[in-house]
């Protein structure tokens, strides 16, 4: 007896028959647009997805911020620019041009503030120096600019970092909703790091500045924040003055004569002793541009300590607009002329290496005695005796080979002397004023002022140096000095600005042949 099938088994029957109908359709259904459709497909890895999503947000962040996220703020007398960059330690920056910059531990948070003081206004500086009491509320009103440029800044690096998020999301997934997702993580980021900039705020941290460049001695020049509680008029007077300083110094730089040079002429600019004043590489790139300057030599001191630290201050020297010769001071280490090797356009001279540029061949050699701090006892004359005996030595060596050399360069003039007879020009610096002589054998000593007028001391003393250089003409057959202009700027308290034109006796009217330098009997000078 055959017994009839259940319902429930005939209903599993026709579900079972059901499917094998439409895998045999899918099985037999073309491909759409050329394409096969995979039996199993792979699912991404969700966290894969989140870091590219994080990658994505974050790069296009960066590029709003690089794009736009900038403002222009007056603060004070100052004209600034203020911007927000990336950073794992957060804080502010305060660059202040040319004096260096001070970084403030402000606040905790991926995100540092950086303010650039691009300029003076003449008028607004000119306005408290005019009337000193207006210190008073000087206080209230870089406040009051501040918090209006940084709520500005807020609102644009908002925009910046959603619009940049987005725009690179849309490009990378081309999916609106995807971007819109970007553009939203970015800006829960940025609240994010808001709020954390809002949570660790310090404003105490003004009292506890770091300080680079010029102002790496501030606190000497303006006491400490308790001086200041103590004694806020002498500390208002101080501040009066580096004002007007400061203000000058813009005035100064600005005023040199135009030049019209000569084409039959060799320009070389000496400078010296910069002892890390930033100034001085607008004044030098100025002068370059204004004489045509072929060649730019420095006699040394351009650092101040010689340490790794103070090295980027020497990056504006490739971009200078001519070859830059240099000889090491008694204030620049072996690690400074290192860093100076590494760079492009730059020509470092030491033990009597020669070397042509701009058609003349100069031969130098290095302070031999490393003093930055006076701390160590230095070896006297007799250390410069010795470089300037080993320097004469390698101008007989370099003219017996047939390549004498037309100047030779040394920081000390103690060691100038031991090239007497053996070159026509010999360029020093190190005394911090100009001096000028023909010595006993007829080589002509030519002593460089302070460039960086003597450094800090240029926003210090009551009577800060003048800042010094020199323009030398060469003829371009001859090779012969045939005049040299004495520049002086009136250091920053004065706005004076000084240029004045020096012929040798040679070449003065009436004379005749211009001498040359006649060895020693001996071949060295005594």
């Amino acid at each position: 007896m055959v017994r009839a099938p259940s319902a429930a088994t005939a209903l599993a029957r026709r579900t079972a028959d059901r499917a094998r109908r439409s895998l045999r359709t899918l099985r037999r259904r073309p491909a759409r647009r050329g394409r096969a459709v995979p039996e199993l497909a792979a699912r991404p890895n969700p966290y894969v997805r989140a870091l590219g999503l994080l990658c994505v947000v974050l790069l296009g962040g960066w590029l709003g911020l690089l794009v736009v996220g900038n403002v222009r703020v007056p603060v004070g007398p100052m004209d600034t620019t203020m911007t927000l960059r990336p950073s794992l330690t957060g804080g502010t920056k305060i660059n202040v041009s040319p004096l260096g910059a001070l970084e403030l531990r402000s606040h905790e948070a991926p995100l540092r503030l950086d303010v650039d003081v691009d300029q003076l206004d003449p008028e607004r500086a000119q306005a408290l120096v005019d009337h000193p009491e207006r210190l008073s509320g000087l206080q209230d009103e870089v406040a009051r600019d501040v918090e209006a440029g940084t709520v500005d800044l807020a609102v644009r690096s908002c925009i910046a970092v959603v619009v940049g998020a987005t725009a690179l999301g849309l490009c990378v997934y081309r999916r609106p909703r995807r971007a819109l997702a970007a553009g939203g993580l970015a800006l829960a980021l940025l609240a994010a790091s808001g709020a954390t900039a809002f949570a660790t705020w310090n404003p105490k941290s003004v009292l506890e500045p770091r300080y680079s460049g010029l102002l790496s001695s501030a606190p000497s020049l303006v006491g400490n924040a308790r001086n200041i509680v103590s004694e806020f008029d002498v500390y208002q007077k101080e501040l009066a003055r580096l004002v007007t300083n400061v203000t000058k110094l813009y005035d100064v730089t600005s005023t040199l004569p135009a030049y019209e040079p000569d084409p039959s002429t060799i320009r070389v600019l000496h400078v010296s002793d910069i002892h890390l004043n930033p100034a001085s590489w607008k004044i030098i790139a100025s002068l370059v541009k204004q004489y045509s300057i072929n060649v730019i030599v420095d006699s040394g001191d351009t650092m101040d300590h010689g340490t790794a630290a103070e090295n980027g201050f020497l990056d504006p020297i490739p971009d200078l607009g001519a070859p830059y010769v240099w000889v090491r001071g008694n204030h620049d280490s072996r690690l400074t002329q290192r860093y100076l090797e590494r760079m492009k356009n730059v020509h470092v001279l030491d033990d009597g290496r020669a070397v042509s540029v701009a058609g003349l061949r100069f031969a130098g050699i290095g302070d031999p005695q490393f003093t930055p701090d006076r701390a160590v006892a230095p070896g006297g004359d007799a250390a410069e005796d010795l470089a300037g005996a080993r320097l004469a030595s390698a101008l007989r060596d370099q003219r017996a080979a047939g390549t004498p050399a037309d100047v030779a360069i040394v920081h000390e003039p103690a060691a100038a002397r031991g090239t007497d007879g053996e070159v026509p020009l010999v360029l020093s610096g190190h005394l911090h004023h100009e001096e000028m002589e023909v010595m006993k054998y007829g080589t002509r000593l030519r002593v460089e002022g302070s460039t960086g007028g003597s450094g800090l001391r240029a926003v210090e003393g009551k009577y800060p140096d003048p800042i010094e250089a020199s323009v030398l003409y060469f003829d371009r057959d001859t090779r012969h000095l045939q005049a040299w202009d004495e520049i002086k700027l009136g250091g920053l308290g004065l706005t004076t600005a000084e240029v004045s034109r020096h012929l040798p006796k040679e070449n003065q009217p009436g004379a005749t042949t211009p001498p040359t330098p006649s060895p020693s009997p001996t071949g060295t000078a005594p």
